[in-house]
């Protein structure tokens, strides 16, 4: 029974599968039993990271479909296939196209993930990834200064006052053993029947998102954003 979910979004290429690379085995020291989820796009071969570590895991590819609307879809399946592993912690890492996409549920654990190296306005353009986090995890440690971090930690609480930041090297696994020992101290959840999203969706629907190439607006039907010039 999956008694914990961790949600582990953020944008491309900011070091989530590092992290969860150096998380992962102090989590099984601690008895815990994880299964690993990569939602991707086109292609992804993290799957064999996490399996070279001992751990389940399966991928996802979302195709020509959003994937945090993709992975949102799949949850229930997850749940089963993680059951049927024998897991009882599911850890779902998010391809983090979208920083308006926030797919944490709320009886999941929600976690963003961001460059400490990216532009000090980075953090405020996350949205409800950031916002409505449990926990950040700012990597890339190494390559700022003690002082650059402090101001960057300041800005994220000022953001999410409530979450909890657990500073991280990827590359070198430093930090991950607070976060693990976090991950090891929160309660299971008995079931996740009649979960919830935390956050709506953008929304998708309109004739791009069905196979349409033409561009004008002659050939845009259904959910349609317009800039208003006037308001420029």
């Amino acid at each position: 029974m999956i008694q914990k979910m961790i949600f582990f979004s953020g944008s491309s290429a900011v070091g989530k599968t590092s992290v969860l690379c150096g998380l992962l085995p102090g989590l099984l020291k601690e008895g815990l039993k994880p299964m690993v989820c990569k939602i991707d796009c086109i292609h992804s071969d993290d799957e064999k990271r996490f399996k070279a570590l001992g751990v389940p895991a399966v991928t996802g590819l979302s195709g020509d479909i959003c994937p945090d609307h993709f992975l949102v879809s799949n949850l229930p399946e997850l749940w089963s296939h993680a059951d049927r592993q024998g897991c009882d912690l599911l850890i779902i890492e998010t391809a983090g196209l979208c920083h308006r996409c926030s797919p944490a549920t709320t009886k999941a654990v929600a976690g963003c993930v961001l460059d400490c190296t990216a532009s000090c306005r980075a953090p405020g353009q996350l949205g409800p990834m950031l916002a409505n986090a449990d926990f950040i995890v700012p990597t890339k440690t190494d390559m700022v200064s003690q002082a650059e971090l402090e101001i960057i930690c300041w800005n994220l609480k000022s953001l999410n006052p409530t979450a909890r930041i657990f500073p991280t090297d990827g590359l070198e696994g430093y930090g991950t053993e607070l976060l693990g020992s976090w991950i090891c101290s929160l309660p299971a959840i008995e079931t996740y029947e009649n979960d919830r999203l935390r956050h709506t969706m953008p929304a998708g629907v309109c004739s791009y998102c069905v196979g349409e190439q033409r561009v004008g607006t002659a050939f845009q039907q259904g959910v349609v954003g317009k800039i208003d010039f006037k308001s420029s």
